[in-house]
């Protein structure tokens, strides 16, 4: 059960940073955590990784931040849904002047797992064609942005009106709905039966089997997500010399999370990066975001605000 209770303010260790919260980011993998998918020691927990705020102290040892930065992390020790939280100097980043704070709530996990997927698990380069499953998402719009900065083909899928105006405005050369019985079809005929190169998947229970028969010759399908078990034909990687990775973001080391944060600030920077908030509600009403997040009805990202 998620409820709102007043704690006292954390103090931030040597190598910590405590932040005012501006902004929380939503993430599925919170909700799997409140679900008790995740083991969790540290009783009662406050879930969330993303934020967007302002340094409100440093530790001795932190240099690299100073009282009233703006900020972004990508995670935290005392949880994101609040008011204050302390975060790991090394796990936090600048934010550019022109990028709000809900927006910089939007960019810890659903960028950097753009990222990761693209350029660190599939290696996308320029000219290569990329199919992304559930594009109007957090992660998708991410994805797709990225993606159509570095020079590739973008398709993304959604299942609404509402999504598709949401994803060609985010940088797709063209929109699928997944709902359609014959949007395969269509695919095939935008690559001329080709097929593509890379597909990005959210939901691998629902769609692994399929997206195989969509890849081109040495094709690469990253499961970002899955809910469920799902049956495949072999037979559909071997006659592609297909490629299945499966990744999460916590998985990288840190060199990598390096690298993938400094790609996104320079995307922001410059403006090729524009993270979509979809829906923003107070932090008394996180178990409705939790809702939300799992229905997919909010396109963009989901940010709670304390």
């Amino acid at each position: 059960m998620l409820k709102v209770e007043e704690q006292p303010r954390p103090t931030p260790g040597p190598e910590h940073v405590l932040i005012r919260i501006h902004a929380a980011g939503v993430n599925p993998v919170d909700t799997y955590i409140r679900a008790g998918a995740y083991s969790i020691s540290n009783l009662p927990y406050t879930p969330g990784f993303d934020a967007g705020g302002v340094i409100e102290a440093v530790g001795e040892k932190v240099s690299r931040f100073k009282t009233g930065d703006r900020v972004y992390t990508s995670a935290t020790v005392t949880g994101a849904y609040a008011e204050y939280a302390v975060a790991e100097a090394s796990t936090v980043h600048h934010l550019p002047p022109a990028i709000s704070f809900a927006q910089g709530a939007a960019l810890g996990v659903p960028y950097a797992t753009a990222y990761r997927a693209l350029f660190q698990k599939a290696n996308a380069r320029a000219g290569e064609t990329v199919l992304v499953h559930g594009a109007s998402g957090g992660v998708g719009t991410a994805a797709v942005q990225l993606a159509r900065t570095a020079g590739l083909i973008v398709l993304g899928t959604t299942s609404s009106p509402e999504g598709e105006k949401l994803v060609r405005e985010s940088g797709a050369h063209h929109v699928l709905n997944h709902s359609s019985a014959n949007y395969t079809e269509e695919l095939m005929r935008i690559t001329n039966g080709r097929g593509v190169d890379v597909i990005l998947e959210m939901l691998a229970n629902v769609n692994l089997g399929r997206d195989l028969t969509l890849l081109a010759k040495f094709g690469r399908v990253v499961v970002i997500g899955s809910r469920g078990k799902v049956e495949i034909n072999p037979r559909d990687t071997m006659s592609r010399d297909a490629t299945i990775m499966g990744m999460t973001l916590f998985n990288a080391p840190g060199p990598e999370l390096q690298s993938i944060h400094a790609g996104i600030y320079a995307g922001l920077e410059c403006g090729t990066l524009n993270p979509v908030i979809g829906q923003e509600l107070p932090l008394a009403d996180a178990a409705k975001a939790h809702v939300e997040v799992l229905e997919g009805n909010s396109h963009g990202k989901i940010v709670l605000v304390p």
